[in-house]
C-alpha cells in the first residue's frame, strides 16, 4: 500500500472518530432531559445508552464486548498495514473508525473500566437506535462483502 492511501485511510479513520464523539458530545448536551428534535419522516434525534452490543443484546457483557473491539481493532490495524487497498481498504476504515469510536464511550463513559455505555441518537423509529460509528461499522461490513464477491470473482 502507498503512503498516500495509507494517511488517506488514517484520516478517514480520524474522521470517523471525530465526527461519531463530536455528535455524541452534541447529543450529550442537546437531547437531555428526554428531549427529541423531529427531523423528516420517522427520523428524529433521540438519547440513548447502549451498554451492550448491537441491538441492546448482552447488555452485562460490557467489558467483554470492549475488549472484542479492541482485538478486531488491533487486527484490522495489522491488516490493513499489510494488505488493504482499493474498497477493503475503505471497509476496513470505516469499521476500525467506528469501533474505536464505540470503544472511547466504553472506556470512558462509565464508572468502571469499560463499563461505559455507548451514545446512541439516531432514531428511525423503526429501528434500534444508533450512531455515526455504528452506521460506519454496518456500511464497512456491507462494502468488506461486497469487495470479497469482487475478488472471488476475479480470481476465479
Amino acid at each position: 500500500m502507498t503512503s498516500s492511501a495509507t494517511r488517506r485511510l488514517w484520516l478517514l479513520i480520524a474522521f470517523i472518530v471525530a465526527a461519531d464523539q463530536a455528535t455524541k458530545h452534541w447529543a450529550l448536551n442537546r437531547l437531555s432531559n428526554a428531549r427529541t428534535i423531529d427531523l423528516i419522516g420517522s427520523l428524529r434525534f433521540n438519547l440513548a445508552f447502549n451498554k451492550g452490543m448491537a441491538f441492546s443484546q448482552a447488555t452485562g457483557a460490557g467489558p467483554i464486548i470492549g475488549a472484542l473491539a479492541f482485538v478486531v481493532i488491533i487486527v484490522i490495524v495489522l491488516w490493513l498495514r499489510r494488505n488493504a487497498q482499493g474498497l477493503a481498504g475503505v471497509a476496513a476504515g470505516l469499521i476500525v473508525g467506528g469501533a474505536t469510536g464505540n470503544l472511547i464511550d466504553r472506556l470512558l463513559r462509565g464508572d468502571a473500566w469499560l463499563r461505559g455505555a455507548v451514545v446512541d441518537f439516531i432514531d428511525l423509529q423503526w429501528w434500534p437506535i444508533f450512531n455515526i460509528a455504528d452506521a460506519a461499522i454496518s456500511t464497512g461490513a456491507v462494502l468488506m462483502i461486497v469487495a470479497s464477491v469482487r475478488a472471488s470473482k476475479s480470481t476465479s
